[in-house]
């Protein structure tokens, strides 16, 4: 099987095409593939599928992304425990410079997602997406990272994967928290959540780190990135399309919103491998 190697900020995927559809890409698999040990290692696969040959049906399509199945590949996204995730902003940069790549795209392309169909464009070494409507709720739940105090949230905003936002003081005290195990919350969200800590760097200027769920700390996190420029916008009441600049420990990335609809994710992606996966040890995970 031959799979690729890609990164957004850092934020890495293994790329496997099945535009088929015929690949049973069992959590066992995915667990195995990202293994950074015994593995290729990454946060996630990434399946490149053409919708005709996905196995969602309409009746799974959550009601807000009614044209789920209009784009004409699907990113099949799994995190790297195999847990199954509605969307990935980076992900879905690196889907698209593989389909580039591979000459099944131009410089535009409506790549099919489980949130929702994303408008992607290229300029450069840079990729735009239109990520759509952050939701940011009212619960506002406390959060305790590993050995540290609790913490009060921002906002808990749905991207639509489930985030929630935590300001911190300090730049040394982002640099401080130990990510290694997942944050407690006082009300975990229904499904769980990514929690991305926040530290003000300047105006229109945010520093972040992440805590994913099904994965742990990442590099970036495309979601996370403009779920906090939705929290932090929402609550400062600036919703005028302007760019900000967040900051990951995988690189730099812009964000844009006006408070509508759609919110635009700006950022790097490279797809810098092609691998030959073993057939024998493929056959272990089957």
């Amino acid at each position: 099987m031959q799979v690729f190697k890609g990164h957004g900020t850092e934020n890495d995927f293994v790329i496997v095409p099945d535009l088929d559809g015929e690949l049973d890409l069992t959590p066992a698999l995915v667990r195995a593939l990202c293994d950074r040990h015994a593995g290729v290692g990454g946060d996630g696969v990434l399946r490149v599928v053409r919708s005709e040959n996905a196995p969602e049906t309409a009746s799974a399509r959550p009601p807000r992304y009614r044209d789920f199945m209009t784009g004409e590949f699907f990113m099949d996204y799994r995190n790297a425990d195999g847990s199954i995730a509605e969307m990935c902003g980076n992900g879905v940069r690196v889907f698209v410079r593989y389909l580039q790549q591979a000459g099944l795209a131009g410089d535009e392309v409506a790549v099919a997602t489980r949130g929702g169909i994303k408008q992607v464009r290229t300029s450069g070494s840079e990729l735009t997406v239109q990520m759509g409507e952050p939701v940011v709720c009212v619960d506002r739940p406390k959060v305790t990272p590993q050995g540290g105090q609790p913490l009060e949230s921002l906002a808990h905003v749905e991207m639509p994967n489930p985030h929630v936002v935590v300001p911190v003081d300090s730049a040394q005290a982002l640099a401080a928290l130990d990510l290694t195990q997942p944050p407690t919350l006082e009300v975990p969200l229904p499904h769980g959540q990514n929690v991305e800590f926040i530290h003000r760097a300047g105006p229109r200027h945010l520093a972040m780190r992440v805590h994913e769920r099904g994965v742990g700390e990442t590099r970036s996190c495309g979601t996370g990135i403009c779920a906090v420029v939705a929290a932090v916008a929402s609550a400062e009441s600036i919703r005028d399309g302007e760019p900000w600049t967040v900051d990951v420990p995988g690189g730099r990335t812009s964000v844009a919103w006006d408070g509508g609809s759609q919110i635009e994710l700006t950022g790097p992606a490279v797809v810098l491998a092609e691998i030959s996966v073993d057939d024998a040890w493929l056959a272990g995970y089957r």
